[in-house]
């Protein structure tokens, strides 16, 4: 089994909160889930774009293991999960959308590949 070779250095809240909704995909599956509610992965896969089976799926591990997202499953033939934002997760959210707002001051807009979600934050 893989074991990190360093123990994680948390120093401040500060690189808590960014290891927790920062990265290339977290901050992006928050804004998904907030934007849409609650969602199969087939859906979020859909709405992510070029994301890969693999990243999802360990990107989902990590935020429900975070308590950000919440995974539901229904005993149901065929099996049906459901992930949506946690309170917790939705408490990130602002802090997402006034990242977002200030990061628009200098974002260069590229409407092409900009997520329909962040068109939707109003980030301007």
């Amino acid at each position: 089994m893989y074991q990190k070779k360093l123990e994680r250095d948390i120093r401040c809240p500060l690189e808590y909160g960014l290891e927790i909704f920062g990265g290339k995909w977290n901050s992006r599956i928050i804004c998904v889930l907030a934007t849409t509610g609650t969602l199969r992965y087939s859906q979020i896969r859909k709405e992510m774009g070029n994301i890969t089976d693999a990243v999802l799926a360990s990107t989902l591990k990590q935020l429900i293991q975070n308590q950000i997202v919440l995974r539901k499953s229904y005993d149901e033939i065929p099996p049906r999960v459901e992930y949506s934002l946690t309170d917790y997760g939705k408490s990130v959210v602002p802090i997402l959308q006034s990242i977002c707002k200030w990061a628009g001051a200098f974002y260069k807009e590229d409407n092409e590949h900009t997520m329909i979600q962040c068109q939707r934050c109003d980030y301007k």
